[in-house]
């Protein structure tokens, strides 16, 4: 059985254990060793790679308790299976970020695992997060966001090891499955002119606590320039108070259910008194009251084409389509 160099850095600030760890995964991550291969025995690691012999264990250890590795009483370690790791960092856990995961989840082989982590819109929580992972996963998929450090925490990772989703933000040459926020949603926007001409105005509600990208309110005011609708953006979601004859569209789901619970309050039939158009589609907001009508990428795509990315050792740009779907609630 051939022999196989691991990378050790002496002078790197990564832990010499985690060193070796790292270079077992990512060597049984590119098939370099498969299942059965023999890894080299403790004291001839020591003495190959001028580690201490502690350092060897505790690393063949934790490699072990992943079920990377198994032992074998007089014989040494061996590859257990060639399992591949991959983290997914996601923004927040919501019902349409379900739809992306287990989409995910689902189309990928069972011999990769999946660490989910969530960054919540925090710079500190996305640094930590990705400093700790280098090294560790075969693959990255990653939910970026708009802050000047993004870009060079992302930088560490190497780019064809690396996935951003979602929103297109720092890309440049990076991997991406990403959705528009803009001129896609413009046009959604133009299919729903006849039924926005039926209210005397459009509201667009952009609550304080939001952290949906601000572009689409740049071609929100777009649209209603060009087509010379009436209309407001509400940024304080204490301000919203539902009015006869006009159409509301939100990026909040927690805004969704305030309308609901005015319309009922007021005595508003929407669809017709008032009208409401959802961003970003969940499995419920076709069942609720009549339906909410909602402009919304496609999230199982999204997954879908992440999972490509995982499973096949080639570059990915793509933009998942953003449609809308019309329900009685517009």
């Amino acid at each position: 059985m051939r022999e196989v160099n691991f990378s050790i850095n002496h002078s790197s600030d990564i832990p010499k254990y985690q060193q070796i760890v790292n270079s077992i995964n990512n060597a049984i991550a590119k098939n370099v060793i498969t299942t059965g291969y023999l890894l080299p025995s403790v004291n001839a690691f020591c003495k190959r790679y001028n580690v201490s012999r502690d350092t060897v264990f505790k690393s063949y250890s934790i490699l072990k308790e992943n079920g990377a590795i198994k032992s074998v009483p007089n014989k040494g370690y061996f590859v257990a299976n060639e399992t591949k790791k991959v983290l997914l960092v996601l923004d927040t856990f919501k019902a349409y970020k379900e739809v992306l995961y287990h989409s995910f989840i689902n189309n990928l082989p069972d011999n990769i695992i999946v660490d989910v982590q969530f960054h919540h819109y925090n710079i500190d929580n996305f640094k930590t997060i990705l400093n700790n992972s280098l090294g560790k996963y075969y693959k990255y998929v990653v939910m970026n966001f708009d802050h000047k450090e993004v870009s060079s925490i992302i930088s560490k990772i190497a780019k064809d090891k690396l996935l951003l989703i979602d929103w297109n933000v720092y890309a440049h040459n990076n991997n991406y499955v990403f959705q528009d926020f803009g001129k896609a949603f413009y046009k959604s926007l133009e299919e729903a002119i006849h039924l926005f001409r039926k209210y005397q105005e459009i509201n667009f509600l952009y609550p304080e606590y939001t952290d949906h990208p601000i572009e689409t309110i740049k071609f929100f005011k777009k649209f209603c320039t060009d087509f010379n609708f009436n209309y407001k953006i509400i940024t304080n979601s204490k301000e919203f108070d539902i009015e006869r004859n006009v159409a509301y569209i939100s990026v909040s789901d927690r805004i969704l259910g305030s309308f609901l619970e005015q319309c009922k309050a007021k005595n508003f039939e929407p669809g017709e008194d008032v009208g409401f158009l959802s961003y970003n589609e969940t499995p419920m907001k076709k069942f609720i009251y009549k339906g909410i009508s909602v402009v919304s990428t496609d999230f199982k795509e999204l997954g879908t084409k992440a999972a490509e990315f995982i499973t096949e050792d080639k570059s990915m740009q793509y933009y998942v389509p953003t449609k809308l779907i019309i329900r009685e609630s517009l």
